[in-house]
């Protein structure tokens, strides 16, 4: 299940009951203003209360306000895309800003949650199990929910029953990732350290997977022999990578710690597969990817001497795309390495396959066409 959130702060609203008040679910703050809406509302008008920061709280149809969040997005996108410059890192910077646009206005659609996880409204569809996984237990109810994070954990509730096909752990075996854990839906990170455990294998060794996240990389360097102590500094994360060692039968081997990147002691090996585009996180699952500054991967590469055993080695794996937008200059993590002390001892590669690298219609796509995730093992200089 998923962690419970720390503080649920109250909200309130009138409505034509009278005054009401309710607890705030939502990933981010809670909105100052509220009032409500129903299915006479037009996304334009919609848009313009929240762009003035008012949250609507939903009393019409459950579908209506499903069509009312996409015709406000179909506006957002419009508008920004309408001012692109041209240039990678500007494209980029665009589409970043239409992300956050996205996530701050369409955040303020919300619905009502009631008793049991259940929404009370015309149609609303039985959402007590993506609910129960995503907040855990002993939230305060009734409380209100962005309607967009409301279908995000209902889509985490399917991915996390079927599970991600991950070949690198055999045939049809398959890692479930939970709400706003990051599901290894891109496979080039994880084969490259399967193909790495082949070419310096890891049996016997003791290996660190920095940043974990549903534990995969965790379950690949444990099949293959070696005793893992995973990390994460997100405790969906910690539940999520030790569900997945249970499933796997890898209970055993792997250990899952909550960390704030290292634990305690030194590896044999320490792998991280860490946020590869350096710009601001919106949400929960954005962590994965996007880290202001690259400060998770200068603070890895600085701490690996200190956390390596005599003879130990880091496997680091990114993506260049950083490099391809004029986000990072090339060369920046043997940058790092040399200032730690540490030589590249080994490259591997692997192109990207994921879905959008086929996408024409993606302002990104030659970049993302192009895309190179690399495994670099890193070693003491003069090791």
């Amino acid at each position: 299940m998923g962690e419970p959130m720390s503080v649920f702060p109250e909200v309130g609203w009138r409505d034509a009951t009278g005054e009401r008040r309710a607890a705030w679910l939502g990933q981010d703050r809670p909105p100052v203003g509220l009032a409500t809406a129903d299915d006479r509302i037009k996304a334009g008008e919609a848009l313009q209360r929240a762009r003035r920061g008012e949250a609507l709280v939903w009393t019409g149809d459950y579908h209506g306000a499903r069509q009312l969040l996409s015709a406000m997005g179909r506006r957002i996108e419009t508008g920004v895309r309408a001012g692109r410059e041209r240039g990678l890192t500007a494209l980029f910077r665009a589409d970043r800003e239409l992300k956050r646009q996205e996530h701050l206005l369409l955040g303020r659609l919300l619905v009502p949650v009631g008793p049991g996880f259940v929404v009370p409204l015309r149609r609303a569809p039985h959402v007590e199990g993506p609910l129960a996984e995503a907040l855990g237990p002993g939230i305060p109810l009734p409380g209100l929910l962005p309607l967009r994070e409301l279908l995000g954990m209902i889509g985490a509730h399917e991915w996390r029953a079927k599970g991600v096909l991950v070949p690198a752990l055999g045939d049809g075996a398959r890692v479930h990732p939970h709400y706003g854990v990051f599901a290894p839906i891109r496979g080039e990170y994880v084969e490259l350290v399967a193909q790495a455990c082949a070419r310096w294998p890891v049996a016997g060794k003791l290996a660190h997977d920095v940043g974990t996240g549903s534990g995969v990389l965790a379950l690949v360097l444990a099949q293959r022999g070696a005793r893992v102590v995973a990390t994460d500094l997100e405790p969906r994360a910690v539940a999520c990578a030790l569900d997945n060692a249970e499933r796997h039968g890898l209970g055993d081997r792997i250990e899952v710690v909550q960390a704030d990147l290292f634990p305690a002691g030194r590896a044999d090996l320490v792998v991280a597969n860490p946020p590869w585009i350096p710009a601001e996180p919106l949400g929960l699952l954005d962590r994965a990817v996007y880290d202001p500054s690259g400060k998770v991967l200068d603070r890895i590469v600085a701490g690996l001497p200190e956390r390596l055993a005599p003879r130990g080695e880091g496997w680091i794996v990114i993506s260049d795309l950083a490099e391809r937008l004029g986000l990072r200059p090339a060369g920046h993590l043997e940058a790092l390495a040399a200032k730690a002390g540490l030589a590249v001892d080994g490259v591997l590669e692997a192109a990207a396959v994921h879905p959008r690298t086929r996408d024409t219609s993606d302002p990104l796509h030659a970049a993302r066409a192009a895309e190179v995730t690399r495994l670099v093992r890193l070693v003491e200089r003069g090791g």
